[in-house]
């Protein structure tokens, strides 16, 4: 979808939300290091009021990191929390401020793997995780490269079109997650398509591989769009880091033999990559996600 296609929502019947449009573009224009204060209050906000996902995050990491002692399983959720309500606020920066200062010094380690491709004119399907940088790691990029992203529309007009327009304003393009033909046909024009397969989505075809040792079930449209479309497929990892630039950006060699015939096989390596992704810093991940809600036949409910 482009820009030109958004429709913009009345604003008296959405006035609430529009009123959270205007405070989250104040807040979005605030220095930077009050914004990680701001979210570090968040986080911790988050903790003391939501308990249902605390209970989440907890289950989440005991599955995950077993062979921790109690103490650093802890620990690793209190960073959790902290880098989750950073980021609410690096997201409002990243949508809301169109000055291209957040993102001055900022490079990509392995981006000459995307260089070639785009040269041999090769469409590259970009996988990444939901990390708590995520949408700061896609803008980031989009200001090096032209790149489509995949996400899921939001149930809130108001939101649906900030959001949309905000990565319109830098993507190349948005895909549903059911715009699957948009998909192939980008990605067969030698487009680069960004997205992250790690969640327990209800809907497309899905198959159970492993994530830390446990059965998730994973879709398995990394496989399918590789097939169908003859790309090559990277990953594409973001992290936070204390010091400027304040985000660390890298992008992978591309997977050799892939896609295989086998879609578990080939799903389960996908798995393996986003595994070592999180495993680089286990507290920017999205751990309060039910990651491992869909079971196996005869398994027992995690959450």
């Amino acid at each position: 979808m482009k820009e030109g296609d958004l429709n913009r929502p009345a604003f008296w019947p959405h006035f609430s939300a529009w009123l959270v449009f205007g405070i989250s573009w104040f807040l979005a224009h605030l220095p930077y290091p009050f914004l990680l204060w701001l979210g570090r209050g968040i986080g911790w906000l988050f903790k003391k009021l939501v308990k249902s996902r605390q209970a989440v995050v907890e289950k989440n990491i005991q599955i995950c990191f077993a062979e921790l002692s109690a103490k650093e399983q802890q620990n690793i959720i209190d960073q959790n929390y902290r880098e989750t309500g950073m980021m609410v606020s690096q997201t409002l920066r990243t949508f809301l401020n169109r000055s291209p200062k957040p993102f001055e010094g900022l490079t990509i380690q392995g981006k000459e793997h995307l260089e070639k491709a785009r040269a041999n004119k090769q469409g590259v399907l970009l996988v990444s995780g939901h990390f708590t940088a995520l949408d700061v790691g896609g803008r980031a990029i989009c200001e090096q490269f032209p790149i489509a992203g995949v996400y899921r529309p939001h149930k809130n007009a108001v939101q649906e079109y900030v959001v949309k327009k905000a990565r319109l304003n830098y993507a190349d393009a948005m895909f549903t997650r059911d715009e699957l033909k948009g998909m192939v046909k980008y990605l067969k024009s030698g487009g680069i398509l960004w997205y992250a397969p790690d969640q327990d989505y209800r809907r497309g075809q899905s198959v159970f591989a492993n994530f830390f040792g446990t059965p998730a079930s994973t879709i398995t449209a990394t496989h399918q769009l590789a097939r169908i479309s003859g790309c090559q497929v990277m990953f594409y990892t973001v992290q936070r880091i204390d010091q400027h630039p304040f985000y660390q950006l890298s992008v992978s060699a591309p997977l050799e033999n892939f896609p295989s015939k086998d879609v578990l096989v080939d799903t389960q390596r996908v798995n393996d990559q986003i595994e070592r992704m999180v495993k680089q810093n286990p507290s920017q991940y999205l751990w309060l996600h039910k990651r491992f809600k869909t079971r196996p036949e005869g398994d027992d409910n995690y959450y």
